[in-house]
């Protein structure tokens, strides 16, 4: 079998239809929307697009059956998740290229996030028998306190187009474990990935009724009508902070609980005592994931001056030896941007730095022929002023920003509405610990360049967002805590 007949048969493969109550149908309206292969702008095929009366069907569907699921024994809903991660890895080649096809990462990138998403499903196969309450005796002594756990309700999962499936686990393995109903509203950009894992937890188990998938063009339309509603109760959303304070707006006047993994504007420190090697290991690995379209990406990176510009060239080799292509072409190490649109403002960030004052070291433009390429950058001189300080880049480009003291690099690092995550690089432990507390970030990645693990709680603090998904307190944002007292003891 040809490459070609290979990508359309894993193509072919997805049920192009929304899934509700357990079974694919066609949209009220028979509408469908195009999805396009970035790195050709080729059309990969269409799907069904739904409106706002399949949303009411599908929160009908997960509100009738909610009663009964959360029933349902713990360490069945545990078996379902550990079937469907066992799924997810015997067909980890075909779902890597389907994501490939229709989001543009690398055939080989593609099968590390499948690996990754699966690995959300395992470890909440294991949390789902794990929720525990308590009991104890009142101050008094004439009182006994019970505490109980139980499911918050109907769910609505809002999961953005970069990490297509592993976004899609880390939501449903929670909500599963835990006893909630959902509905999952994937990007536009992405439908097939999430139709695909729909159709492989049908097929370990999962009852009818507790996933819905809708695939749609218009996301506000179908969305907004359902929050308002009053039967959702959980709303838990990966994308950008615009987005996400629209979605708080709208779940506020039904008080809904909220999980909020929002914008980046990652600092990437390094001081001058730090292993300058794995200092640019952690910057490729850092900046170079998923072609730098990740909320967890490096966009500033600030090296103290006396090594700025040896880490400056070595990352500039690094970067530009990288190979750009179609993800499924082997040797392939960097692939397209999502769309024009995405393009257009890497481009946009570039120039508006380089007016400003900082030079190109390799890159700064968009790549030859067709697809949404763009060559992996390196600025160096980058000034403060420049619109890529505070702006998610969301693309491979990584600025380089010179500073003198710690103090310094704390005041840039921690200027930002934004504190998702951060980076630091340095061999002083005392450094370590120091800078690690003072950072204003959720995470912090100290000698490393990736922080991302189903076993870690993900999540930021200011603007980048509420809650933490995956380790042990995914699963708590899924649950209510319900108190009885017991009296007359």
């Amino acid at each position: 079998m040809t490459l070609a007949e290979r990508e359309t048969q894993v193509v072919e493969r997805v049920p192009k239809q929304l899934f509700i109550g357990g079974t694919w149908r066609d949209p009220k309206s028979g509408a469908a929307f195009k999805v396009e292969d970035p790195s050709t702008g080729s059309v990969l095929c269409e799907v069904a697009d739904a409106g706002t009366e399949d949303g009411f069907a599908a929160l009908d569907t997960a509100v009738a059956t909610q009663p009964s699921w959360a029933e349902y024994a713990p360490r069945e809903r545990g078996e379902i998740l550990r079937r469907a991660y066992e799924l997810l890895m015997q067909r980890q080649d075909d779902l890597a290229l389907l994501m490939t096809l229709e989001m543009g990462k690398p055939h080989s990138e593609a099968k590390g996030e499948i690996a990754y998403a699966a690995d959300f499903l395992r470890w909440f196969s294991e949390e789902a028998v794990r929720i525990e309450g308590g009991y104890s005796i009142s101050p008094n002594g004439q009182a006994r306190f019970l505490i109980m756990r139980q499911p918050v309700g109907p769910s609505m999962l809002i999961t953005p187009w970069n990490f297509p499936m592993a976004m899609g686990t880390r939501k449903i393995g929670p909500a599963v474990a835990a006893g909630c109903t959902m509905i999952l509203k994937p990007a536009q950009q992405t439908p097939l990935c999430a139709l695909a894992l729909a159709d492989i937890l049908r097929e370990a188990g999962l009852p009818e009724g507790v996933l819905s998938v809708l695939p749609t063009s218009e996301a506000g339309g179908l969305t907004e009508p359902l929050l308002r509603d009053g039967r959702i109760r959980k709303v838990s959303f990966t994308g950008s902070t615009a987005v996400g304070r629209k979605l708080l707006e709208q779940s506020a006047e039904q008080v809904l609980r909220t999980s909020m993994e929002l914008g980046g504007n990652a600092p990437f420190l390094v001081f001058d005592d730090a292993d300058l090697d794995a200092a640019v290991d952690g910057a490729m690995q850092a900046k170079m994931r998923n072609i730098g379209e990740a909320c967890t990406a490096a966009n500033r990176l600030y090296v103290q001056s006396g090594i700025a510009t040896e880490f400056a060239r070595k990352l500039s080799d690094r970067m530009g030896a990288l190979r750009l292509g179609r993800g499924t072409e082997e040797g392939t190490e960097v692939g397209p941007l999502i769309d024009a649109k995405a393009r257009e403002k890497v481009q946009s960030l570039v120039d508006d730095a380089v007016n400003r004052g900082a030079r190109v070291l390799v890159g700064g433009s968009a790549g030859d022929g067709d697809g949404y390429f763009y060559r992996p950058t390196v600025l160096a001189d980058v000034p403060q002023s420049s619109e890529l300080s505070t702006t998610e880049i969301f693309g491979p480009v990584a600025p380089i920003i010179p500073f003198e003291t710690e103090e310094d690099a704390l005041g840039a690092a921690n200027e930002t509405e934004f504190g998702l995550v951060s980076y630091l690089y340095t061999r002083d432990l005392n450094r370590a610990l120091r800078v690690s507390e003072k950072l204003e970030t959720g995470m912090v990645g100290l000698n490393q360049g990736v922080v991302s693990n189903p076993a870690a709680p993900f999540g930021g603090v200011k603007h980048s967002g509420l809650g933490r998904e995956g380790g042990r307190v995914g699963i708590e944002e899924f649950l209510e805590t319900k108190y009885i007292g017991v009296g007359g003891v």
